[in-house]
């Protein structure tokens, strides 16, 4: 859209244009720190002098702090307004990308990047708040939620590439330091974009209890499923920290069902079909594609040989063709399809992709090895993710909608860490030599299409679009 053309828009239909580019923006920085440090670890390590051990909690502090927080961090936007809650998300994530861009010594990195992970949690179900509560119910939402998934899945492809290309060209702190320019201009716009905060109704208050233990358990699961790879079942100390997690999280439900009046997760939610149904299809949905990226990743470089640079470059056809069937084929076509047959064609599509994905060997070209099936397993996830995101959230009420969006990402990234740790442990490979480490990736890719046809057939129980579950919004009775 030309500028003369946005210049002769309504002013309320331009300032909703600005929310989705703010909440998208927003959203793309979260998901693209979760990996854009990957291929910059030599040289952190290298400069920084982190031993092999610690070096990796430069990843695992973020995606702890992220994955434990996400439930309180969607539950705060319904409190306590949702400017409020994005600002301080966007300040506490811009500054800890500060810190950590000029950090001296290991630990102040790992504490830069635990304030990121802190940062993100409330910024990420906030941006999707954002969008179910600013834009009505229709192709403009439909549209919003098609342009924060393309922007969310194309963050996740472009870590490796802009952080091998910023390490390579500038230096690796700018992986970090990239954020802050970003997130002060998202700041400002925040100002300028969104209402000011109603006051907080008295009667709605924190669940402290519910917050401590799902914040434990979530992050003592994650934790625990994140050392498999490394320490393997057998290792007390996983089974102890999976455990753990479980019992925290047990006694979460028993606080949101039994003690507290206010719950961080309200279970009334799960009484809506289109929520139940779709949360579990985004389990399903997160341990197939966010696995992926680590496996693809590990096959260019162990298998075909690329360098960190080669891989970014090769994962450009994944994220331009996902960002195409995402923000421009799928919302014309949630006009004309039922959204659970989208998903359904969705899942079998990624599936056939990543079943052609399990045939490559350590002598396939680009061509038949990567291109093709990313063309084929792409465009399958860029028709399925919008049509899941707007069944979990187009049924909850606004004063839900945050902790419906806290759900909704904490499911995504529950899934992908237990997909992650159980991958890890089908794909082991028998040998040492090329051929081997293929064959072993290949039972991960064959797993991953298992899972996405279990995605199609749970689908089915999804409502159709114009299909009621019975019932008003949770939130509202």
């Amino acid at each position: 859209m030309s500028s003369s053309s946005a210049s002769h828009l309504p002013p309320a239909t331009r300032r909703r244009a600005g929310v989705v580019v703010l909440a998208c923006a927003a959203q793309f920085m979260v998901v693209l720190d979760v990996s854009i440090v990957n291929v910059a670890l030599p040289t952190i390590q290298a400069d920084l002098g982190f031993s092999p051990a610690a070096l990796q909690w430069v990843v695992n502090a973020y995606v702890l702090a992220f994955a434990g927080l996400l439930l309180l961090g969607g539950r705060l936007a319904d409190i306590y307004g949702r400017r409020r809650v994005f600002l301080a998300g966007l300040m506490v994530f811009s500054m800890a990308s500060l810190i950590g861009g000029i950090a001296s010594h290991p630990g102040m990195l790992m504490a830069a990047r635990t304030g990121q992970g802190v940062g993100a949690a409330v910024l990420a179900p906030a941006t999707l708040t954002l969008l179910t509560t600013s834009i009505p119910r229709g192709p403009a939402r439909t549209r919003a939620l098609a342009a924060w998934t393309a922007v969310g899945m194309a963050g996740g492809t472009a870590g490796n590439l802009i952080g091998g290309a910023l390490t390579e060209f500038l230096s690796w702190r700018w992986i970090l330091l990239v954020n802050v320019p970003i997130g002060t201009a998202a700041v400002l716009a925040t100002f300028a974009l969104l209402g000011r905060d109603g006051h907080r109704t008295a009667s709605r208050r924190l669940d402290i209890g519910g917050a401590i233990l799902a914040t434990v358990g979530l992050t003592a699961l994650t934790f625990g499923l994140s050392r498999i790879e490394s320490e393997r079942w057998a290792d007390p100390s996983v089974l102890v920290t999976i455990g753990a997690g479980v019992v925290a999280l047990a006694g979460f439900v028993f606080v949101e069902a039994r003690v507290t009046a206010e719950p961080l997760m309200p279970l009334g939610l799960f009484t809506v079909r289109s929520v139940a149904v779709g949360n579990l299809v985004m389990v399903l949905a997160g341990a197939a594609f966010m696995p992926m990226w680590v496996f693809l990743t590990l096959t260019l470089q162990q298998v075909l040989g690329y360098t960190a640079l080669q891989t970014g470059l090769a994962f450009l056809p994944h994220t331009l063709i996902t960002m195409l069937v995402t923000a421009k084929i799928t919302p014309w076509l949630m006009g004309h399809v039922q959204g659970r047959t989208l998903i359904v064609i969705g899942a079998l599509l990624a599936a056939a992709g990543f079943v052609w994905q399990s045939a490559i060997t350590a002598d396939s070209g680009y061509i038949s090895g990567i291109l093709g099936p990313a063309i084929v397993f792409s465009a399958g996830s860029g028709l399925l993710i919008t049509p899941v995101t707007t069944a979990v959230t187009s049924d909850v009420a606004d004063r839900d909608a945050g902790a419906a969006s806290g759900i909704m990402n904490t499911a995504r990234q529950a899934g992908g860490a237990i997909g992650l740790a159980v991958l890890y442990l089908l794909s082991e490979p028998t040998g040492t030599s090329r051929h081997a480490v293929a064959d072993g990736y290949a039972n991960a890719f064959v797993t991953i299409a298992v899972i996405l046809i279990a995605v199609a057939t749970l689908s089915l129980a999804l409502p159709t679009n114009n299909e009621d579950d019975g019932q008003d919004p949770v939130a509202d009775r």
